[in-house]
């Protein structure tokens, strides 16, 4: 190597040292970014000429060191593991929510919750049962009644609300899913053009990982690496960002939260219709609406018809102050079948509550409303009521364990993730020094060919003359 190929040589090093210290820089104030991948600088020798030509040969020590390339530092499999396990744990974290809610509906245990309510409805009757001429208990008992289905109303319209309240934040979340494609696919066509003209595209390969994951946790959604750093992006089998296109996601399904067994709710493709298994918070939310919420309200509807029918029957047994046969206590205010959400009282008048057993002798006589009374304890209405709120229980209990497994799984996951794309401070500034002596050396080593040089050109002759 000549002492002019040695300047090259130097170059070169001083080229790739402050390339070096640039990324160093740039890792260093990106720490804390969210989504951003550690980088480095690639660096290789510059051999020297392999084949000799005329007037020209090579000593095969080298031209220097190149660093044109800048590497991104990404587990592709760590990635994919990350997709899979946030999506799990996003639906999780949804349908734990939705137990949740539900268990808010019930109010269980607590002051004013249906169990304290039934209570309260047999100690009424139990009054009316002691002092049935007293018109003060035959009053209570009616109130408390009202009180009853108005509970029974207030939960199910609970229900109902957050059937509706999920039922549109799905609607956004896949507005959101939409865009998000729609950017991947804008990304990828960016990447791919960087791709090929050779230049840098790690930023941008950045942003699209995070919108991803985004998708991910949404969705649950896995990729596909093709050439030219090109990603398609699949969601419950359907290739929602192929290249530079992405499809549309829809919803379909009833608005109705009673209709949920005949039209169920479900996520499709805009064109084509074609049903999409989607995960992530989506499959949370879809299996709260289409599993969860109609299940309780089902059983709070036939809570509602057996009171109705075990207090009617009972009722329909006993005489009033007028001396005639019980009439009907519960009634629906639509006139269809009895339900939590139309239960009403229908008796206006505390001489119309059958208290007596006896025709003839409905001021003093008072077996009926001991009766009924006494159904707190055979008819199986507040033992339903329980089995209900006990499997509630249990439910949510068992979803919030599955949560806080997966959550440690996922963080787990992540960890690998950072340990391998995250900026390492102590391990910036470790490569920061190395590429500062690196950069110092390559300079010294200008200034010693600069010295040889002055020494040949200058100085050389000058013993002789």
């Amino acid at each position: 190597m000549s002492t002019f190929s040695g300047l090259n040589a130097a170059t070169t090093a001083l080229w790739a040292s402050r390339r070096a210290l640039d990324v160093t820089g740039q890792n260093i104030a990106n720490v804390n970014t969210e989504g951003y991948s550690r980088q480095r600088v690639d660096l290789a020798a510059i051999g020297g000429s392999a084949v000799p030509a005329f007037f020209s040969t090579t000593t095969g020590i080298g031209q220097g060191v190149s660093a044109d390339d800048v590497a991104r530092i990404r587990d592709i499999f760590l990635e994919g593991r990350g997709h899979t396990e946030h999506a799990n744990l996003t639906q999780l974290s949804a349908e734990s929510e939705s137990f949740e809610l539900v268990e808010q509906a019930f109010r269980e245990p607590g002051s004013t919750g249906l169990q304290k309510m039934l209570s309260e409805v047999w100690r009424g009757w139990q009054d009316v049962a002691n002092n049935p001429a007293d018109p003060a208990a035959r009053g209570q008992v009616l109130k408390r009644l009202e009180t009853l289905a108005g509970g029974l109303h207030f939960s199910q319209q609970q229900l109902s609300g957050q059937w509706q309240q999920t039922r549109e934040n799905l609607a956004v979340l896949v507005d959101d899913v939409n865009a998000a494609a729609q950017n991947i696919a804008d990304l990828n066509v960016a990447i791919q053009r960087a791709t090929q003209g050779n230049l840098p595209a790690n930023d941008l390969a950045d942003q699209r990982d995070l919108l991803v994951m985004k998708l991910a946790d949404q969705a649950g959604a896995s990729v596909r690496h093709g050439k030219d750093g090109l990603l398609d992006v699949i969601v419950g089998g359907i290739t929602l960002v192929s290249g530079g296109s992405a499809a549309k996601l829809a919803m379909s399904g009833t608005g109705d939260p009673d209709d949920t067994g005949g039209d169920p709710l479900k996520i499709v493709t805009a064109i084509g219709n074609l049903n999409v298994n989607v995960g992530g918070t989506a499959g949370g939310q879809l299996n709260a609406m289409n599993t969860i919420i109609p299940a309780y309200r089902t059983q709070l509807d036939g809570i509602a018809s057996n009171l109705a029918t075990v207090v009617n029957d009972a009722h329909a047994d006993g005489f009033d102050r007028t001396g005639a046969a019980g009439g009907p206590v519960f009634g629906s205010s639509d006139g269809g079948p009895i339900t939590a959400a139309n239960i009403t009282v229908l008796i206006t008048s505390t001489d119309r509550i059958a208290a007596s057993g006896v025709a003839g002798a409905a001021n003093l006589d008072r077996t009926n409303a001991d009766r009924i009374a006494q159904l707190a304890l055979t008819a199986g209405i507040d033992e339903g009521y329980r089995q209900m709120i006990v499997g509630l229980g249990v439910q949510s209990a068992v979803s919030q364990r599955d949560y806080d497994i997966q959550n440690s799984i996922t963080t787990t996951v992540d960890a690998a993730r950072e340990s391998v794309a995250g900026v390492n401070l102590d391990e910036e500034l470790t490569n920061m020094l190395s590429y500062q002596h690196a950069y110092a050396a390559a300079g010294r080593m200008i200034t010693a060919i600069d010295e040889a040089l002055d020494v040949l050109i200058n100085r050389t002759g000058l013993v002789g003359r």
